[in-house]
C-alpha cells in the first residue's frame, strides 16, 4: 500500500462521508424551505425532510459499523494536540447528532401521532409512545435546536479541513476524496 493510500479513509467511510453530508444538507434546505412555503406546500417539504432524516439515520448506523470494523488513517504529523482533540470531539458529536436528530424527529412525530411515509413508496409507523402533543413540541425545539447546531459543526468541519488543506498542506480534504495529494 501507498504512503498516499494510507492517508485516506477507504472508500466505503468516502461514499458514506459523502452521501450523508449531501443528504444533511439537503435535508436543512428542504427545512428552511418548509419555513418559508405556504402551508399546502410546506407538507411535502415536511415529509421529504423525515423520509431523508430516517436516510440519513440508516446511512450513519452503517457509517458506524464500517468505522468499527475498517482503520482510519492516522492524524498528520503536523497536527497538535488540541486539533487531534477537537477533531475527534467535532466527530463523536457529529455520530451523535447524526443518530439523535433522526431519532428525535421520529420520537416527536410519534408523540404527535404521525407516522412517517418513507417517499411514497411505504409508511414506517411511529414509535409506541402515545400521544402527547405538548411533548411532541418540546422535543421538537431540541430537534430544531441540534439541527442549527449541527450547521454550525459542518461549518467548523470545513473549514477546519480547508485549514489543513491550505495552509498546514497536511492533506485535509484529500483524506477524504478518491483523488488529490493526500
Amino acid at each position: 500500500m501507498t504512503t498516499s493510500a494510507q492517508a485516506r479513509y477507504s472508500k466505503g467511510a468516502m461514499i458514506f462521508h459523502w452521501v450523508i453530508a449531501v443528504l444533511v444538507i439537503v435535508n436543512w434546505r428542504l427545512v428552511e424551505a418548509a419555513e418559508n412555503a405556504s402551508k399546502a406546500d410546506a407538507g411535502a417539504f415536511v415529509g421529504n425532510h423525515k423520509a431523508i432524516g430516517i436516510s440519513i439515520l440508516v446511512l450513519t448506523l452503517g457509517r458506524l459499523a464500517w468505522r468499527l470494523t475498517h482503520k482510519v488513517p492516522s492524524f498528520p504529523t503536523t497536527m497538535a494536540g488540541w486539533e487531534k482533540v477537537l477533531s475527534r470531539t467535532v466527530h463523536i458529536i457529529f455520530y451523535v447528532m447524526l443518530v439523535g436528530l433522526p431519532l428525535g424527529g421520529w420520537l416527536a412525530g410519534s408523540f404527535a401521532g404521525r407516522d412517517i411515509s418513507y417517499f411514497g413508496a411505504f409508511t414506517i409507523p411511529g414509535l409506541p409512545v402515545g400521544e402527547n402533543m405538548d411533548l411532541a413540541k418540546t422535543i421538537m425545539g431540541f430537534h430544531k435546536t441540534g439541527g442549527e447546531i449541527l450547521i454550525y459543526l459542518i461549518g467548523l468541519h470545513i473549514l477546519g479541513a480547508l485549514k489543513h488543506t491550505f495552509v498546514d498542506k497536511s492533506g485535509g480534504i484529500w483524506r477524504m476524496l478518491p483523488f488529490g495529494k493526500a
